[in-house]
C-alpha cells in the first residue's frame, strides 16, 4: 500500500499511456483499419474491391463510389461470390467504421488475409471530402 501511496502518478501514467494504446481497437481503429487516404492508395495501385456492410436502406443513402452491398448478417455467405479471388486487397465499409471491424475477421476467416476496414467508416469517408454515391 505504501508503494501504491507514494508512486500514485507513475501509476496514472502508466494506466494512462495503456489506455491510449488500446484505444484504437476499441474505437474501430484496430488491426486491419485503413485511413481514408489509405484506402483509396490501396483502390488505385492494388484494384482493391470496396464492399459495404451496411443494410441496403444505409447503402442506399450514401455508399463509396463503385462499393458493393454485402449487410454484415449475409457476408459469410456472400463474399465468395462476390469477390472470388482472394489475392485482391478487401476494403470493408459501414457508416461508423465498427460492424466493418467485425466483418474483417469474418472475412479473415474466410481466407481473404488483405480485408481492411475503413477506420472511421463512411463518416471519415465523407470528411475526407471523396466521393459518395446513392442508389
Amino acid at each position: 500500500m505504501k508503494f501504491i501511496l507514494d508512486n500514485w502518478m507513475m501509476i496514472v501514467v502508466a494506466l494512462s499511456a495503456g489506455g491510449m494504446l488500446l484505444w484504437p481497437m476499441i474505437s474501430g481503429g484496430g488491426p486491419g483499419a485503413l485511413t481514408a487516404e489509405g484506402a483509396v492508395q490501396l483502390i488505385n495501385r492494388e484494384k482493391a474491391v470496396v464492399i459495404d456492410v451496411c443494410e441496403s436502406a444505409e447503402y442506399a443513402a450514401g455508399h463509396v463510389v463503385g462499393a458493393k452491398n454485402i449487410p454484415l448478417s449475409q457476408l459469410e455467405g456472400k463474399l465468395a461470390n462476390t469477390v472470388k479471388n482472394k489475392a485482391l486487397p478487401v476494403i470493408l465499409v459501414c457508416q461508423s467504421g465498427a460492424r466493418s471491424s467485425r466483418a474483417v475477421h469474418i472475412a479473415k476467416k474466410l481466407g481473404y488475409e488483405n480485408a481492411h476496414s475503413l477506420s472511421g467508416g463512411l463518416g471519415a469517408w465523407r470528411s475526407a471530402n471523396l466521393p459518395v454515391e446513392k442508389a
